[in-house]
């Protein structure tokens, strides 16, 4: 099976407000292993990027002044994820933005389920853990995968942090994670977001316990024990 781990960063939050993509990057797993394969790229915009984007991913309009346009790189993004099954968190905001670019491009096929089919793990997350918080950040802290060097998002940093959300969702179980707090509004940003729950692997119902009671022997000797230390401590 072959995966393509995929994040964008954006002008903004809309392609209908005019919005565009300013970076793709993507991190490739093999049968849920590591290839070491990776496509990212910053592109320019050809507009002004909203100072509210600017402090998520850090990018200013500067930054890409040598950056190639979308159309430069798209062929080669689809040649890297066509065939796999891409995994997005919130698939439905990076989707419309690459979508977006190839109709603006004139690109004869600009549905990207044309060319890969698409994984969103924030869905996943919502039936896994429903009424939680299931940003990236989140599930970071949920399944310990840590995220200390991330101080603004980024498209290959959020990548590699989803890939390895996505391997232990998809993994097994967590006894403990952190996010006790209750999921606000849809969860569509890339919010910070914290909290603690406990998660019940096993159950008391699942577990065949065998009691062996005291002989009235021991039961005997347990309290003569118990009196000679309520003895020593007068």
């Amino acid at each position: 099976m072959r995966q393509i781990i995929l994040d964008t960063e954006t002008t903004g939050l809309s392609p209908a407000q005019g919005h565009r993509i300013i970076e793709i990057g993507c991190i490739e797993l093999v049968d849920r292993r590591f290839t070491g394969r990776e496509f990212h790229c910053f592109i320019h915009p050809e507009r002004e990027i909203d100072e509210a984007a600017q402090q998520v991913h850090g990018i200013s309009l500067d930054d890409l002044a040598t950056a190639p346009r979308f159309a430069e790189v798209a062929e080669e993004f689809l040649d890297f994820v066509t065939g796999a099954e891409l995994v997005i968190h919130n698939a439905d905001f990076d989707v419309g933005f690459l979508e977006h670019e190839l109709k603006l491009m004139g690109h004869p096929r600009p549905e990207i389920t044309e060319h890969a089919t698409v994984l969103d793990t924030l869905s996943l997350a919502r039936k896994m853990h429903p009424g939680q918080r299931n940003s990236l950040d989140a599930l970071c802290k949920r399944y310990e995968v840590d995220a200390s060097n991330r101080d603004v998002h980024g498209a290959l940093i959020d990548s590699d942090l989803l890939a390895r959300v996505y391997l232990a969702m998809t993994g097994g179980q967590t006894a403990l994670s952190l996010d006790a707090e209750a999921e606000e509004g849809q969860d569509n940003s890339k919010d910070h977001e914290a909290g603690l729950v406990v998660e019940s692997v096993n159950t008391a119902a699942d577990l065949k316990l065998v009691v062996i009671k005291a002989t009235d022997e021991e039961a005997a000797a347990h309290d003569a024990l118990l009196e000679k230390i309520a003895n020593m401590q007068h």
